[in-house]
């Protein structure tokens, strides 16, 4: 599967409009089943308590991931629901819970696909989808329909669907259905199309602008400006992973046509992509700079992720390490919390100022006092380890 390719792409926010998390569904829970069948998509659950510290922290640390909520808001429907009040008493009858949080994958015939208990990071948490998705995936069963000659315009659909859901090629089964058609603009055929069209660089993704306003006009400008959006990253995706500048500009060029409102942040991020797959941190190091004026706009989280990056993947280069430094430097700045002095410190310390870089974790320390002992602890620590160089 390329969901970890895809993934990568998504690591850092294009714009204020894609920088969120997961967008909870916020219908009933019999609503919810309602909606996973038809789209035949898969319910995660987050079955919480107010009083659980894990449960605060998914909240704060996992939840509003921009990462999380382009996997998640793609792929399920998610529900949160509180344990101890409300329709979580009553679910808790059906779906029984001994931990918070416990994690539920639920389908829409209301089975348990995945239970997990305990609090998961970002990337736990992401991977835990991608399983759930592999153990969800229908689509061996509509082949098997198919290979048997069952051309029903209903069954190539789901066919089509459960393979994107599965995160497989769809293109060639789609193609086979399109191709066969007279009339394109039956309503079954227009969403059929924006179903189908998964990559900018394909035949069925002109076909989706030919008839945007009469597809608009079935499902809605959002449903369309989405499977833009996820077509455009996904050639991009092919273009990073076969290092291909053409591709990349399509990508770019299309998304600057059909999807403007969020085109400079998705020109400058696949440029970084890009970059980074080419081992070009000179590259990626000036054009992340252009990225954070223009679309992270101070934000200290981001500011601190796109530090952390270039010291991950460049950090023996020097122009990387440089902006590193001054990322982390504004994020400390702008946040004024100690994870993001101690992430300056940790920079600094590498950059061979050792100096400076005790300052900040002095600083971290600081402004932990004022977090709880936990904060302390994280501080106390990570001055120890420096000080002992084990760090």
């Amino acid at each position: 599967m390329r969901f970890t390719a895809f993934m990568l792409i998504l690591g850092f926010s294009l714009s204020q409009g894609w920088a969120q998390g997961i967008q909870f569904f916020e219908g009933s829970w019999a609503e919810a089943l309602e909606q996973a069948k038809k789209e035949e998509k898969v319910i995660f659950v987050d079955a919480y308590a107010t009083w659980c510290g894990p449960c605060k922290r998914m909240a704060r640390d996992v939840f509003p991931d921009p990462k999380v909520g382009a996997f998640y808001n793609k792929h399920f429907i998610s529900v949160k629901l509180d344990m101890e009040r409300g329709e979580g008493l009553e679910f808790r009858k059906t779906y029984p819970v001994s931990a918070f949080p416990t994690l539920f994958f639920i389908n829409g015939d209301g089975e348990v696909v995945q239970k997990v208990r305990g609090a998961q990071d970002v990337n736990g948490f992401l991977s835990l989808g991608q399983k759930v998705l592999g153990l969800a995936d229908r689509s061996e069963d509509y082949a098997a329909e198919y290979e048997k000659g069952n051309r029903e315009p209903e069954l190539v659909y789901k066919y089509v669907k459960a393979l994107n859901n599965a995160g497989k090629p769809s293109l060639r089964i789609a193609n086979e259905y399109l191709n066969s058609q007279k009339d394109l603009r039956t309503d079954f055929n227009l969403r059929f199309i924006l179903e189908a069209a998964t990559e900018a660089d394909s035949k069925i993704f002109g076909l989706l602008i030919d008839n945007r306003s009469r597809i608009e006009a079935l499902e809605g400008k959002e449903a369309v400006q989405q499977r833009i959006q996820d077509a455009c990253l996904a050639t991009m995706q092919k273009a990073v992973e076969f290092q291909s500048p053409e591709l990349l500009k399509e990508a770019q060029d299309k998304m600057k046509q059909h999807y403007p409102e969020v085109a400079e942040g998705f020109e400058l991020s696949s440029q970084m992509q890009f970059a980074q797959a080419m081992g070009d941190g000179k590259t990626y190091a000036k054009t992340s700079k252009k990225y954070a004026q223009k679309v992270l706009n101070g934000q200290p989280e981001e500011l601190a992720k796109l530090a952390n990056e270039l010291v991950k993947n460049f950090g023996s280069e020097p122009d990387a390490m440089k902006q590193a430094e001054a990322f982390a430097e504004e994020a400390a700045k702008n946040g004024n919390k100690y994870q993001y002095y101690l992430t300056y410190s940790q920079i600094l310390y590498l950059s061979g100022k050792a100096k400076e870089g005790r300052a900040a974790a002095d600083k971290a320390l600081q402004l932990a006092r004022s977090e709880g002992p936990q904060a302390v602890m994280a501080a106390e620590s990570f001055i120890k380890k420096m000080e002992g160089k084990g760090w």
